[in-house]
């Protein structure tokens, strides 16, 4: 009896202990979670009573945006893995819980950044206007602050996307001439494509524009030039 108490016991403290080393090591990871109080976070975010009033209002007055709130610890490490941090809504926002503690209690320093996100959500949708069709290969945007107040902004640009797009008009201008069974089988394949995602930052909209513009162009050049040399490698000249 004594020795299965024993083993119990132990089990019980060696359990324990993981629970806790798994604990500590997701406090010190970027890795995303959900809170009652602050909704998504990075590590262990603590905010005052105050600031956390005021967290709220903001989320609410930016109700197009996706905030997650960082602790101050981690802040490198998820300005890092920003691009991993997926969002349903227009804009994601990552800020650490320090600056919303100052923008709660100082009103010049909540103005300023406030104004940032002000001008977001209009330049963000000038970028997709301008970029058109291509906006569709853009999977999200996001931005970011360092302790200057200076803000930096990203998009996820998936590449199978744009890649979709081009195979599905490709697909339509022949849908005449090729059978239903066939078109059905391409679909099929499409779905089955991983995925193929790149982020790129920029301290301004504008030369985001030009960073995503540059990637898409660039892709799709390669893509046709692949699909060129596949034509010239099966093409035999039968004149010489």
């Amino acid at each position: 009896m004594g020795q299965i108490s024993n083993v119990v016991g132990t089990y019980g403290t060696d359990y324990q202990y993981r629970a806790e080393q798994a604990k500590k090591k997701q406090q010190t990871e970027a890795v995303e979670r959900m809170d009652r109080t602050y909704g998504r976070t990075i590590g262990e975010p603590k905010l005052s009573e105050k600031a956390q009033e005021y967290y709220k209002k903001l989320k609410a007055k930016y109700s197009n945006m996706d905030f997650i709130l960082v602790s101050p610890e981690l802040k490198e490490e998820a300005e890092a893995k920003k691009g991993t941090y997926a969002s349903s809504k227009e804009l994601l926002v990552l800020i650490d819980s320090d600056k919303i503690e100052k923008m709660a209690s100082d009103e010049n320093f909540r103005k300023k950044y406030e104004s940032i996100l002000d001008g977001a959500s209009m330049q963000m949708q000038q970028m997709k206007k301008e970029l058109g069709s291509n906006a569709d290969s853009v999977s999200s945007f996001g931005m970011t602050f360092d302790d200057k107040g200076n803000a930096s902004y990203f998009a996820v640009i998936d590449k199978s996307l744009a890649a979709q797009k081009e195979r599905i008009t490709e697909k339509r201008e022949e849908a005449a001439k090729e059978k239903k069974a066939e078109a059905k089988k391409e679909e099929e394949t499409e779905k089955k494509r991983k995925d193929d995602t790149t982020t790129v930052t920029a301290s301004s909209w504008k030369e985001l524009l030009n960073k995503i513009e540059e990637i898409i162009f660039a892709d799709s050049r390669e893509r046709t030039l692949t699909m060129e040399e596949k034509a010239v490698g099966q093409s035999i000249d039968y004149t010489v």
